[in-house]
């Protein structure tokens, strides 16, 4: 008999059977990147987490003889609902192992959450921030996952889902384009060449993590403005910007970080992180006290590279901008010579005109994640 718990993210033991259940699931997984434990614990940590500021959450467990054996958290993101007209609940962390009647006593759970606060549908997965991987793998279990900027899961988790009901909502697709490959095509080079010797647009590049914190909170705003027309949109608040800023530029590689300026308004970005998956394997959620210092080896030695945000805002997108990005996205990567596979991690089928532009690029979509949708 399957028994659900609602966790009470004040009691540590519940907490702890939430959060590690899934290390123990993938322990013998080689495609699994366990999160690190700091990171892993902040999403029920209500007092720090940005999304509480703004919205509700409740997390909750399945139990077989007292023992874990699922997880699942389901919530409601006001500012996305009130910003796209919907009655929409979401979930995410979700966990099972393969047993239809764990994911069943999972989500009826979350169901009776959702309609009693007066929701019509259930997305996800879709996590409490919009750094976090979207959707559930179902192309691609044989390849590594890209660090936690994506989700990975076993290649039954689809069927658990649509033997419930659930059906598509949106695609996330993740493009491979190895070294060999990766070039600008001419008419692409010449444009941007153009638009960069009319001096309306510039790139900003940078020399030190300093002046990238720096720069972060504006970069933070125009990111929240380029993807405006996309599905996963809402408007970000102050807390959840400088939550990107604690936890993404701080791991980044301030040469892989270019800004697209017109005049002194970033007007485009392209953030890339070398992949330190290995490393993470390595440290199992430890950071100390050697997997602080491994991941920053592995940042210097690893030879693949995660272009994982690349936006123009939608005004410039017809003067050229679109040409810049992906030219000095080229001349980045090939700078450093040692990368030999370039992932564009999770690009939305919604956004339609990027998506034609990395198969121009010769990207091969090798990872998809779907995230599915159900009506209640």
């Amino acid at each position: 008999m399957v028994v659900i718990q609602q966790v009470d993210t004040s009691n540590k033991k519940q907490v702890r059977q939430f959060v590690e259940f899934p290390y123990r699931l993938y322990q013998t997984c080689p495609q699994w990147v366990p999160p690190l434990y700091i990171d892993a614990y902040l999403p029920l940590n209500r007092a720090k987490h940005p999304f509480f500021e703004h919205s509700e959450a409740d997390f909750f467990i399945a139990l077989r003889n007292g023992e874990v054996v699922g997880r699942i958290c389901v919530g409601i993101n006001k500012p996305f609902n009130a910003y796209h007209r919907t009655k929409k609940a979401q979930f995410s962390y979700f966990e099972s192992i393969d047993d239809q009647e764990v994911a069943r006593a999972l989500f009826e759970a979350a169901w009776d959450w959702a309609r009693k606060r007066g929701m019509d549908a259930l997305i996800g997965p879709k996590g409490l921030s919009a750094f976090e991987g979207y959707g559930i793998l179902e192309k691609g279990f044989e390849h590594r996952q890209m660090m936690t900027m994506t989700n990975y899961n076993y290649a039954y988790y689809p069927k658990l889902l649509e033997s419930l009901g659930f059906e598509k909502e949106v695609d996330f697709v993740s493009c491979y384009l190895p070294s060999t490959a990766f070039h600008i095509p001419e008419r692409v080079e010449r444009i941007a060449k153009r638009v960069l010797q009319r001096g309306k647009l510039w790139v900003k590049n940078f020399s030190s993590k300093r002046e990238l914190l720096h720069w972060a909170p504006r970069i933070g705003k125009t990111y929240n403005r380029a993807f405006v027309n996309n599905w996963e949109y809402y408007p970000f608040s102050l807390r959840e910007i400088q939550y990107a800023v604690d936890n993404v530029f701080l791991v980044a590689n301030p040469r892989l970080i270019k800004l697209i300026m017109h005049e002194e308004e970033i007007v485009g970005f392209l953030f890339a992180f070398p992949d330190v998956s290995a490393a993470m394997q390595r440290a199992r959620g430890q950071l100390f006290p050697f997997g602080l210092v491994d991941i920053l080896l592995e940042m210097r030695r690893t030879k693949s590279v995660s272009a994982n945000g690349m936006g123009i805002l939608p005004e410039y997108q017809g003067m050229g901008g679109n040409a810049v990005l992906y030219y000095e996205t080229g001349k980045t990567l090939m700078r450093f010579r040692r990368f030999e596979h370039v992932e564009m991690t999770q690009v939305a089928e919604t956004a339609t005109q990027m998506r034609a532009d990395l198969k121009n690029l010769n990207g091969v979509e090798y990872k998809n994640h779907r995230v599915y949708r159900i009506g209640l």
